[in-house]
């Protein structure tokens, strides 16, 4: 899963906890995630995690929204749509809604833009379910957009700009995707530009608004302690009204076409780090195009991820770094893979040699063995059991994956999985990493950079000293 596979840090416990799992875990052919969904009659997909452990619930708008839809004019205003989704809405303002303070529900919310979903939620305790339920009907059907609302979201929006910007790590994610994604790169940047930002208008809000948050491109996911038949009946009840868009977004509006590298490029970047950080990218599977590659790209970047794997003895036991990490990010239109390292400027050329030949070897038959393959594959499993611990975490799992694959990707994610052949990752390996361009960028400190006497040309495939 692209959720799980991104590089991320694990305390001992969990990892111990996942390594017991994989070996006293034995899957069912059958297991699949447990969520029941239902399509309205206008579109509104809902989709119910019934559990009454803890009396909480969970309660989740996600649209089919984000960066993925914007071009250069309108790049970032999905986010601060995001933003002026929690001022005031017009059934607040006219009177219509005792729901105007969210803190006598007892209710935490907050909202995410991302590449290919944008998302809000509000957590409560089960008796307050139709309350919450109505705050999130109301701000999504009947936004306000007040204009001085409007202008201090804006600066708040153009301040988290500044913040990114500010951030070295911040500036080498964004040059890489800038790089991979070279002619629509504003597709794969939901933050956007202070340009955008500070010229967006409520007419701009209202364009979004018309196209995209819509009940036929929208779900609302209920998680949590509350009967499966109630969350149905009161999403139904609340939202079965919200008129259905005549004509699907994307067909109206279809998602650009990112044409392949033309070749292998570099850059260095400059900035106050103490070592060195390489990143490397490619373009991936993209969801709906090429599932089997998706499914191969989060098994093979699981056992590269895994600190006994061939990888990372050669990169990180060896000393010539000090982490590395290898994940796919799973997308409808284009997913990267990336490989990112951190080293320093005297074993710079080092590690940079040992990446490429490590990548060369990648569908060599022995760069891995059986049990490693079957082992990623539990371990994955596991990894999502866990997950499911905290439903009001795990909902924005599932509100990722209904948007960029589909609720019924979804459901057969882990079955799908455990089918995943070496046959499987070989053909992704060749399509999408052996031979294919890449991306190369490092980030590094003016001193380091003098040190090491790193050049672009060493980032290319092969190039280095």
């Amino acid at each position: 899963m692209a959720i799980l596979t991104r590089p991320r840090s694990a305390t001992a416990w969990r990892t111990w906890l996942l390594v017991v799992a994989c070996l006293l875990f034995v899957p069912a052919a059958g297991a699949r995630a447990p969520l029941l969904s239902k399509v309205l009659p206008n579109g509104l997909e809902v989709i119910v995690l019934e559990d009454h452990a803890v009396p909480v619930v969970t309660v989740e708008l996600a649209v089919r929204n984000g960066s993925f839809t914007e071009p250069p004019e309108l790049n970032g205003l999905s986010h601060l749509y995001e933003h002026m989704f929690f001022s005031p809405n017009q059934a607040m303002i006219d009177g219509r809604s005792d729901s105007t303070d969210t803190s006598r529900l007892g209710i935490s919310f907050n909202g995410t833009t991302r590449e290919e979903v944008v998302e809000y939620y509000f957590t409560t305790t089960s008796p307050n379910f139709r309350a919450a339920a109505q705050v999130l009907r109301d701000s999504a059907i009947e936004p306000a957009f007040l204009e001085r609302a409007f202008a201090r979201e804006r600066e708040v929006v153009v301040g988290e700009i500044d913040r990114q910007e500010s951030n070295p790590f911040g500036v080498l994610g964004k040059t890489l995707s800038d790089m991979l994604f070279y002619k629509y790169p504003t597709r794969k940047q939901p933050g956007g530009t202070r340009e955008t930002v500070r010229g967006a208008t409520t007419d701009m809000m209202r364009l979004i608004q018309n196209r995209y948050y819509v009940p036929n491109n929208s779900a609302v996911i209920v998680a949590g302690d509350v009967r499966a038949d109630l969350a149905f009946s009161t999403i139904e009840e609340m939202f079965g009204g919200w008129p259905r868009r005549a004509v699907d977004p994307f067909v109206e509006f279809p998602m650009v076409e990112h044409p392949p590298l033309a070749g292998s490029e570099a850059k260095i970047l400059t900035g106050p780090v103490q070592n060195i950080v390489l990143e490397f990218g490619w373009q991936g599977p993209s969801v709906g195009k090429d599932d089997a590659g998706t499914y191969a790209a989060d098994v093979f970047s699981f056992i590269l991820s895994q600190p006994d794997s061939r990888f990372q003895r050669a990169l990180v036991d060896s000393g010539l770094a000090a982490g590395v990490g290898f994940g796919y990010y799973t997308q409808r239109n284009v997913g990267p893979i990336t490989l990112l390292l951190q080293t320093t400027p005297d074993r710079a050329h080092a590690a940079i040699d040992a990446v490429n030949r490590e990548i060369s070897h990648f569908a060599d038959p022995d760069y891995f063995t059986d049990d490693e393959l079957q082992h990623a594959k539990a371990l994955l499993e596991a990894d999502d059991l866990f997950s499911r611990e905290k439903l009001s975490e795990y909902v924005h799992t599932v509100a990722f994956w209904w948007s960029s694959a589909g609720t019924e990707y979804f459901r057969g994610y882990l079955g799908r999985l455990r089918a995943v052949t070496r046959r499987d990752i070989d053909s992704y390996l060749h399509r999408y990493i052996l031979g294919a361009p890449r991306v190369g960028v490092a980030l590094l400190s003016e001193d380091a950079l003098s040190t090491s006497k790193l050049k672009e040309a060493d980032l290319l495939p092969g190039k280095s000293s």
